[in-house]
């Protein structure tokens, strides 16, 4: 993922008037990794990390909305019940 790409991202999900505050921060948690990670699409991912880089610090915040974006159509999470593999997540916009 490029700087152009993440911003054209963003542009899309500012016009999307049932997100809020949290979603944008897991949002924009999400697009940091891919970025730092060069991925367009399938971006590995931690709930600790996603929560710390989102300043959420509760499992129910976090889960709510993380689930709400899932449902919205903005991702779609697999999850890995191995500990030492990560989690995907695929930007779907």
């Amino acid at each position: 993922m490029n700087l152009d790409e993440l911003l054209d991202y963003l542009a899309l999900i500012e016009k999307d008037n049932r997100l809020n505050v949290w979603h944008f921060a897991l949002l924009s948690a999400i697009l940091y990794l891919g970025y730092r990670q060069g991925q367009k699409k399938a971006i590995n991912v931690s709930r600790s990390k996603i929560m710390a880089l989102a300043h959420i610090h509760t499992l129910p915040t976090y889960h709510k909305y993380f689930k709400e974006l899932q449902i919205f159509g903005y991702i779609h999470y697999t999850p890995s019940y191995h500990p030492g593999y990560k989690s995907k997540v695929q930007l779907l916009i």
